[in-house]
């Protein structure tokens, strides 16, 4: 339907219609997802990205021409690095209990789009209300896990948890010891958190950060799941872990950018 071809005139004439210098780029493919209307443009590398976005009004204009839902553009090396990370995660998991993540994992090396299947684990989960609290929970529903949802008191009044005792940090750092004996005195063996690594083992208790796990950034898991901001938060832990986040590929140096300037005016 869209062609590497087309999508290359556009964007050029875009930038030079609205005063933006015209800079090399290379496109490797385009891929189409017809049934959500979604338009994925996969740059050689992350300037080729930078310069198709052309600081989000390009691509606005060129989504606006082509007249789809969503285009959403990534580099060739984000995607590669994205896969090697899937690879390595695949071969922690065989032999332990989490091999139900298995088919999310392959799923995940076709995206773009992402499409999931159906998943019922029989497993619980711990949830701990970290940042991207709609994404732990969003993830736990999508796999059918049976969940117990806990957080800090007052920092997201709009959904439904257990309060606990702790310091605002925790909703960027959360406590691994604390999260770990909550959910061995529930009988739980997976505690779910915007935890600082992806997967990590203490007394037969997994501690899984998803999105770290299955390198899934921060504009994505807020499409995919939703976001809802803290009402409470440490402005230093938040700076932290946007820079975290930032230099790791997981979030647009912008989004981190409005994040922090939103916390900075609380």
């Amino acid at each position: 339907m869209f062609t590497i071809e087309e999508i290359s005139e556009k964007v050029n004439r875009i930038r030079k219609e609205n005063g933006f210098p015209l800079v090399p780029f290379v496109i490797d493919e385009i891929r189409y997802d017809k049934e959500r209307d979604k338009l994925f443009i996969i740059g050689r590398d992350r300037s080729d990205k930078s310069a198709i976005i052309g600081n989000s009004f390009v691509i606005g204009k060129l989504r606006e021409e082509l007249g789809v839902k969503q285009v959403t553009v990534y580099s060739k090396l984000d995607l590669l690095i994205k896969q090697k990370k899937l690879e390595k995660n695949l071969e922690r998991i065989k032999g332990t209990f989490l091999e139900f993540l298995e088919p999310i994992i392959q799923a995940e090396f076709k995206f773009p789009p992402r499409k999931w299947p159906e998943i019922k684990a029989d497993e619980k989960a711990l949830v701990f209300l970290s940042f991207n609290a709609k994404a732990m929970i969003g993830f736990a529903e999508k796999l059918g896990l049976k969940t117990e949802k806990i957080g800090i008191k007052y920092t997201f009044p709009k959904i439904s948890y257990e309060p606990i005792d702790g310091s605002l940090r925790e909703l960027f750092y959360p406590d691994e010891e604390k999260l770990k004996d909550i959910a061995k005195e529930r009988g739980i063996n997976l505690v779910i958190a915007d935890f600082p690594f992806d997967l990590k083992f203490i007394e037969d208790v997994a501690l899984l950060n998803p999105l770290r796990f299955l390198h899934i950034g921060f504009f994505e898991a807020k499409y995919f799941f939703g976001f809802e901001k803290p009402v409470r938060i440490d402005k230093d832990a938040m700076i932290d872990f946007v820079v975290d986040m930032v230099a790791e590929g997981l979030m647009e140096s912008t989004d981190g950018a409005n994040l922090i300037w939103w916390a900075w005016k609380k």
